[in-house]
């Protein structure tokens, strides 16, 4: 039976392989070896057994059929897989699990999850960057209305508005690489993070585990590992879940009829809009990502429950981490895909970006009428010359420049000349072009070094 939407119609194949039940039981086998590895180094147990289990502790060698078998008996998923390894080992049996506890194997396989989850989302955020900047340049001149509150405020270009987003997709792997040292790291201390069951050796075998597995040990642990680190790696996935909802709403708003300024693909002659409505074109690629935001972005209250565990350890965090790992995973992963796929195809409309800019008949160049008559007669007495003037252009539906034509204390000041460049758009759009270049050089500098 397949119940979860993730099985059947969301994610890739590269992250669902990642979080797949058996590549999760592989990597706790894989750190059940580094630890009878580390042990075997370390003169803890006979090197001989350790080279066994290290070799064994794989799901070549061990069934995920066979743990489910034992588990089902004794109701224990990590000392069921401890069990069967044991069956595999022969003599070596008895010095599988030696000293550890469960979370010792089920906190550092997560590590590993975690790091191979990263490394493919630093690939798709690097993807998705060098989409983003390619855009930037070639839209750096197309001149378009910019809004704020959701009114048209001044000419802007569609390129500020690409670099803006490749600017906070380049912040993403930064904060990337700083969550690395953070997020994954190792624990092998034992069940209350004392070392006991370790002996003297007890901090050797916790950093030599760590080094086998290419992960740091944690400075300090109980139980579990830290919940603030997961915490802090939930939070970090739902920020680009919600990077990319701003874009997603950028996208589906400015591609409503009246606007039409982007569009995204569609396949005219196979793609269905709606069942009854033969016409529609709707940016289903676009509300996807914003709503499966959403419930990223609910996975990261979660994951802070799980920071207050009582004293050494509860078991609250374990059965909530089964849902919230591999759905935040699979469904960042999954939306990052989609808006690589949907931001390469996006159509900007040319067309629609002109006639937009004379929606309001000029009113977008009060700002620069008003700047240019503050040069000469002060800033407070031509904001109400110029807001006055654009309030009665509004009001009786005339084009600015013909009121303002027609004021006569104005004219003193700007001639029909003058006015009629200061109404052209496209030469009102101050340093986009530089800024936008600026962007684009000082991204593609860092990401080179």
């Amino acid at each position: 039976m397949i119940v979860h939407p993730i099985d059947y119609r969301y994610g890739t194949e590269e992250m669902k392989k990642i979080w797949d039940e058996k590549n999760k039981i592989d990597k706790m086998l894989k750190v059940e070896g580094a630890l009878a590895k580390a042990q075997g180094e370390l003169g803890i147990i006979p090197k001989e057994a350790s080279e066994i289990i290290y070799k064994k502790a794989s799901i070549k060698y061990v069934s995920v059929e066979r743990i489910k078998e034992i588990e089902k008996e004794i109701k224990h998923d990590v000392m069921a897989l401890v069990r069967a390894l044991a069956e595999v080992c022969g003599d070596a049996r008895e010095y599988v699990h030696f000293g550890a506890t469960s979370n010792d194997i089920v906190d550092t396989s997560n590590s590993l999850l975690i790091k191979e989850t990263l490394e493919l989302i630093e690939k798709r955020l690097k993807e998705l960057l060098k989409i983003l900047l390619e855009k930037a340049e070639e839209h750096k001149y197309t001149v378009c209305v910019g809004r704020t509150h959701g009114q048209h405020a001044i000419p802007t270009t569609y390129g500020m508005r690409f670099a803006l987003w490749a600017s906070e997709i380049y912040r993403h792997l930064e904060r990337l690489e700083e969550l690395k040292k953070r997020v994954l790291v190792s624990k092998m201390t034992g069940a209350v993070g004392t070392c006991a069951a370790m002996g003297e050796k007890g901090l050797e075998v916790h950093k030599k585990v760590a080094e086998i597995l290419g992960l740091e040990p944690d400075l300090i642990t109980n139980q579990v590992i830290q919940r603030d680190r997961h915490a802090e790696f939930i939070n970090f996935m739902a920020l680009i879940a919600q990077t990319l909802n701003k874009i997603g709403v950028t996208v589906r708003n400015l591609q409503r009829t009246e606007i039409a300024e982007l569009e995204e693909e569609f396949d005219y002659k196979k793609q269905v809009g709606s069942s009854t409505m033969p016409h529609k074109r709707n940016p289903i690629t676009f509300e996807q990502i914003c709503g499966l935001s959403r419930v990223i972005k609910s996975l990261v209250i979660a994951e802070l429950d799980n920071i207050p565990l009582w004293e050494e350890r509860d078991l609250t965090n374990s059965s909530s981490e089964r849902c919230i790992f591999a759905e935040v995973c699979v469904l960042t992963d999954h939306i990052l895909n989609l808006s690589i796929k949907g931001i390469k195809k996006l159509k900007v409309n040319k067309e629609a970006c002109k006639r937009n800019l004379e929606l309001t008949k000029g009113l977008i160049m009060a700002e620069r009428v008003m700047i240019e008559l503050a040069k000469k007669i002060g800033r407070q007495t031509a904001y109400k010359l110029v807001r006055d003037c654009a309030m009665k252009a509004y009001n009786e539906n005339k084009h600015l420049k013909e009121v303002l034509l027609e004021n006569e204390e104005i004219r003193k000041y700007l001639s029909e000349k003058e006015i009629n460049k200061l109404m052209d758009y496209n030469t009102y759009i101050g340093l986009a072009p530089q800024i936008v270049e600026n962007t684009i050089k000082t991204i593609k500098e860092k990401i080179k070094d």
